[in-house]
């Protein structure tokens, strides 16, 4: 019964802060709503836009791909909505790990964490591969080659078998990743800063992209919208679905502003504002892209490595646009690693602070009031995965643990509406019984289209955090101390 009570145990809500308070140093308080729609905006357009697309539309969808961008929108617009009120309730660093913790007990808030590191650790190296092949295209470009060995991930995924490539390991990836660690350490007004940047010139790089590229679109390449069915996953609506998953791993990252709350200045009015504007942003340029690669070229050329450039040189008077494709893609996918690594060690450092890790993840600089070392230690191991493993061998995993920290915050603002309805909400999920309900279906409906072989290496990888939580997390927690 004991264990049962602890596994159960929920963080108080109004005391969340006061606990964290107590540390000693603190985060330093830089970002506005700006900012943290910037940071939103930086986390999610990247992968998506560039890389998931053309994938997408190709091998299931074709240009009903943007109904698939829709579906996924609506998944997370729910989701968003229950973020901002779970921000403005819980202003901690942690995002669903804190939420969950509040709501739904430790044992939750563990597997919730758990599956974060999928959310933001690991797609942060499929991002990084991601990356590397448009540096490659921008070296063919300028007349330049990067050795193949040492530019491709030594292992793929083929027939669902892992198989040995022959390459060495993805250098370049490991140096982008390697870079933004370094950035990240010396504080979040310098890397805050640098992303706000690079947001802006690439969203004016996309739009320079839609608004060109759609003087050439051809609307005969998007008939029929919904190809016939060709298998339980290959076009027709079941390839919707399918598709739906996939670009579902674009939109990660609009939540990313919540694990920021400690350096928002204002987080109650800040984050909703940061959340929702992200994602509307996002959402529109996704479905113009998706709009205008589909009507340049056949759907089914689209499965490289770089569709979007792909596109670009169907069309020789769109040779000057490459040049920004590739320069965009740079430093749109840049800039999702960089908000990756932002927001995995401040998850680690407040479940460190919880006692569900070492304390060293809770260690911050004292000069630079960053979680210092448990960034390196991010860091290296995003480096690590991006060295070894191409995009499709994780990418669908991360949406799966996306998915359910998805689906516990959404069921944790309901289950708060009735357990603490007296603590004061700036901002209010409209119609809560239906939104928050419609969250949850949403994000189970995703889930029921992901692969049988998904859900083994979801298992295997649950089955690893529940080792770490009953070896460590248990035995340490502070909560359990009190």
């Amino acid at each position: 019964m004991t264990v049962l009570r602890q596994l159960l145990a929920r963080k108080v809500v109004g005391g969340a802060s006061e606990q964290a308070d107590a540390q000693g140093v603190q985060l330093r308080r830089t970002l506005g709503p700006w900012g943290l729609t910037a940071l939103g905006i930086g986390a999610v357009i990247g992968g998506g836009i560039f890389v998931i697309t053309g994938q997408a539309a190709a091998e299931h969808a074709g240009p009903a791909v943007l109904l698939s961008f829709v579906i996924a929108a609506v998944c997370c617009s729910f989701t968003a909505l229950c973020y901002a009120e779970f921000a403005t309730l819980i202003p901690m660093s942690g995002s669903s790990y804190s939420y969950a913790y509040a709501t739904l007990g430790e044992f939750a808030a563990w597997f919730i964490g758990w599956n974060m590191v999928l959310e933001y650790g690991v797609s942060a190296s499929a991002v990084a591969v991601s990356w590397t092949g448009y540096f490659r295209s921008l070296l063919d470009h300028l007349g330049l080659r990067l050795p193949a060995d040492l530019s491709n991930a030594p292992i793929a995924f083929v027939d669902k078998h892992l198989v040995v490539t022959g390459a060495l390991f993805n250098l370049p990836a490991v140096i982008l990743v390697l870079l933004l660690t370094w950035l990240c350490y010396v504080g979040i007004r310098e890397s805050s800063g640098v992303n706000t940047a690079i947001v802006v010139l690439k969203v004016t790089l996309i739009v320079i992209v839609i608004v060109a590229g759609w003087h050439y679109v051809n609307p005969d390449l998007w008939h029929p919208f919904i190809p016939p069915a060709q298998g339980p996953e290959k076009y027709g609506w079941g390839g919707i679905m399918r598709a739906a998953t996939l670009v579902f791993f674009a939109y990660i990252g609009f939540e990313a502003t919540s694990t920021a709350a400690q350096e928002a200045k204002n987080p109650q009015r800040d984050l909703p504002i940061g959340t929702l504007a992200s994602l509307a942003i996002c959402t529109v340029l996704y479905v113009a892209m998706a709009a205008v690669l589909t009507g340049l070229i056949p759907f089914a050329k689209l499965g490289t490595a770089e569709p979007v450039v792909t596109a670009v040189a169907a069309h020789p008077q769109l040779d000057w646009l490459r040049w920004l494709v590739e320069i965009g893609a740079l430093l749109g996918l840049g800039s999702v690693v960089l908000v990756m690594i932002i927001a995995q060690p401040r998850i680690f450092m407040i479940m460190g602070r919880d006692g569900m890790l070492p304390p060293v993840f809770s260690k911050l600089h004292p000069r630079y009031r960053t979680p210092h070392v448990n960034t390196v230690i991010t860091g290296c191991g995003i480096a690590l995965l991006a060295a070894v493993f191409p995009l499709d061998v994780l990418g669908d995993l991360v949406s799966m643990g996306t998915l359910l920290a998805f689906v516990a915050v959404c069921a944790g603002v309901l289950i708060l509406r009735r357990t603490r309805p007296d603590l004061p909400r700036t901002f209010r999920v409209p119609w809560a019984t239906v939104t928050c309900t419609l969250g949850v279906l949403s994000c189970l409906m995703l889930l029921y289209w992901e692969n049988w072989y998904n859900w083994t290496l979801m298992g295997l990888w649950t089955l690893l955090g529940f080792g770490i939580y009953f070896g460590y997390g248990y035995r340490h927690s502070k909560l359990r101390q009190t």
